[in-house]
């Protein structure tokens, strides 16, 4: 009797390993991710081993975003956190210092990249030198970003490393063949200046392909361009014999619109990728699809062959 008693303690403690094991396998990473690309880089990164969560709620543009009760606690109880930098979330630094979690990882993307200076003028005429902080939008930093959000997801999870590395090296290779893409495309049009009725977004962008970019406004999407700066955008389309003025997706269209009726100009739009709208969430759009979409736009208004 004593002997069967031990021989069933010995299969029930035994069952207990065998189902925490198993368990602990089945566990997926919690992510939290600030913006839209962090977040489908981390989908892509973590495949079926992660739960991926976009703090941001659709729709909402993100230069105007403060965290609620709700988002910290996301945060707190999650294995990692990914957000862009403390230029384009400035209320980061505040959040991390009520976190409670110990164990959480923080990931900043812009790590190691380096950030473009720019100058942006004031509602009171005054100019500032700030960074863009739209790191995103060269997909050379891409590369980057999702190197940094793999090291972090093997630091909390080292025994799928191997799964995460291959999931992060066939995610590059899109990205690669979207930049090539892009340089090939954008490499044989007949104009190379843009111009954009919304807030200071797409200069990675332009940089990286060799064009040239201009906006309403600065960084903040809030600011409002005086009636010189819309002239001058004005003048410049006429210079450059431009078609097309761009708008931004969660922006209002208002400002290019005025440009497009001054000078007979058509309306285009440009996705930053910040956010995703409901429909797009629902219909499944991807970093990749948007950009996608942005290259058949830029060619439209760039006359590209």
């Amino acid at each position: 009797m004593k002997l069967y008693k031990y021989v069933i303690l010995m299969i029930t403690v035994l069952c207990c390993i065998v189902v925490n094991i198993l368990a602990a396998r089945e566990r997926k990473i919690r992510v939290v991710a600030s913006l839209f690309p962090l977040y489908d880089f981390a989908r892509n990164i973590g495949g079926e081993r992660a739960d991926v969560a976009l703090l941001l709620p659709p729709g909402v543009e993100p230069h105007d975003y403060e965290p609620k009760a709700g988002d910290i606690l996301k945060i707190n109880s999650a294995d990692i956190f990914i957000y862009t930098g403390k230029f384009m979330e400035p209320w980061v630094t505040e959040v991390l210092k009520g976190i409670e979690n110990p164990g959480l990882e923080v990931i900043d993307a812009s790590r190691g990249i380096p950030l473009m200076a720019i100058s942006v003028q004031e509602n009171n005429g005054r100019t500032r030198e700030t960074v863009d902080p739209h790191i995103w939008l060269d997909f050379g930093n891409d590369l980057t970003i999702v190197d940094t959000i793999l090291t972090g997801f093997i630091k909390k999870d080292p025994s799928q490393r191997q799964y995460y590395e291959q999931n992060a090296l066939a995610y590059k290779a899109k990205l690669d063949s979207l930049d090539k893409e892009y340089a090939r495309e954008l490499g044989r049009c007949q104009k190379n200046v843009f111009v954009e009725g919304g807030h200071y977004t797409f200069g990675y962008l332009a940089k990286r392909y060799h064009l040239r970019y201009i906006s309403a406004v600065g960084i903040s999407p809030n600011a409002e361009p005086a009636p010189s700066d819309l002239v001058r955008l004005s003048e410049i389309v006429k210079k450059y014999g431009l078609k097309y003025v761009y708008f931004e997706e969660l922006e209002s269209p208002k400002i290019a619109q005025t440009i497009a009726r001054e000078t007979g100009a058509q309306l285009l739009e440009l996705n930053g990728a910040h956010n995703l709208t409901r429909n797009e969430m629902k219909g499944g759009a991807t970093f990749i699809s948007l950009m996608e979409e942005n290259l058949k736009n830029l060619k439209i208004g760039l006359q590209c062959r």
